[in-house]
């Protein structure tokens, strides 16, 4: 298909000829409101009436029993592995194709980081990949802990990303990482207002964890958080995002090294009032979606859509070309004519500081860097 057809079809979908972002926010409920209440009370920080709103509110859109706001995604991946029991030299799986947070929030615990391969239709983590590398590289010892047979390192937890929205075979993954006694982190980041067999993203790991950075489906500037139906683990995860503080009506009590990570009211009270039009807009980008698929239809650019028993919010939409000189050609001239469009993250083991990780091959992941391409995604107004 030609590269100018695919512009003008972009342009005239968001009725533009001005500069067309990959993704903008959009304010159209009760942003304005709830930021002025948050001001009128002077409760601007970590401790205010909309941070515990928000927290029921996603608890109950998500379907978990419990919501832990946090400042970033980032934080709440960082603390999810810390409270699943992830310590310094442990390894932990996931996949090459995401953003560098992922990969980031396990170091900063001394862990290492295993890129095991995705599926070419979900760009997610995929069970056969994972599975074949268990049984090639695993064992499980008297301690009933699974090690990596090579290094000799614990291998804690799974890490599998929801990308750009779109579910990954997340039951299956689930099913492997139970029977090796591997704990389950979802990074959900991207995948608000997903589904898979009718459970949202998040909801099948022991945490789930979100971002709600500027460019995600809502956003509340910088903000993340964490779900669980765990209560213990809930109270762990709101215990250490509030630097570990001991109850107490006037002393400065600390039981355990904690972390500044709690959400402020201010931006809990922007993202609250997101949260409210979320359903309007995922009908909105679903919509975008399916004009997006028919026009791709009979072209020779796929454009990615979610699998069977998938339901996704299609944060970013992609589209796949048939190599890698013909997805650098369609950047180059999108971008010149003012169209942004963006490839898939660089695979992480090519990073400087994970270039010594074990991975499988990453043959789909390979593949997919060298052909897939975002396009515009905006939420039309």
């Amino acid at each position: 298909m030609d590269v100018e057809c695919i512009i003008d079809f972009i342009r005239d979908i968001f009725k533009t000829q001005e500069f067309i972002p990959l993704h903008t926010p959009t304010f159209n409920g009760k942003e304005k409101k709830y930021l002025l209440e948050t001001i009128d009370s002077t409760y601007v920080s970590s401790v205010g009436a909309f941070v515990n709103k928000f927290e029921a509110d996603l608890a109950n859109y998500c379907g978990a029993k419990y919501a832990i706001a946090c400042v970033n995604g980032t934080s709440a991946l960082h603390i999810a592995l810390l409270v699943s029991g992830v310590v310094q030299n442990d390894e932990v799986l996931t996949q090459a194709i995401t953003f560098i947070a992922t990969g980031n929030a396990i170091s900063y615990i001394g862990a290492r980081p295993v890129f095991i391969d995705v599926d070419k239709d979900t760009m997610g983590m995929s069970p056969e990949s994972l599975k074949s590398f268990l049984e090639a590289y695993a064992e499980q010892r008297a301690d009933g802990f699974t090690y990596n047979k090579i290094s000799g390192k614990r291998i804690k937890a799974c890490v599998p990303m929801h990308t750009f929205g779109l579910p990954l075979r997340i039951d299956e993954i689930l099913n492997i990482c139970n029977a090796w006694n591997i704990v389950l982190i979802e990074d959900a980041a991207e995948s608000i207002g997903s589904f898979f067999k009718g459970k949202h993203t998040g909801t099948y790991g022991k945490v789930g964890t979100f971002s709600f950075n500027g460019n995600k489906t809502i956003t509340c500037g910088g903000g993340g958080a964490l779900i669980t139906d765990d209560e213990y683990v809930a109270k762990e995860l709101k215990h250490l995002t509030t630097q570990a503080k001991v109850p107490h009506p006037w002393r400065f009590r600390h039981d355990a090294v904690g972390y500044n990570y709690r959400m402020p009211n201010l931006n809990a009270a922007l993202v609250c009032a997101q949260l409210e039009e979320l359903d309007g807009f995922i009908e909105n980008k679903r919509e975008l979606a399916l004009s997006y698929r028919n026009f791709f239809k009979n072209a020779d650019v796929q454009f990615v859509s979610e699998i069977k028993h998938a339901k996704s919010n299609y944060w970013l939409n992609a589209i796949c070309f048939h190599d890698r000189s013909a997805q650098e050609d369609f950047l180059k001239v999108s971008n010149d004519r003012g169209v942004m469009t963006r490839p898939i993250w660089d695979l992480m083991n090519t990073m400087p500081m994970f270039s010594d990780c074990l991975t499988d091959g990453l043959e789909n992941s390979i593949w997919l860097s060298d052909r897939i391409v975002n396009i515009p995604s905006s939420v039309r107004i």
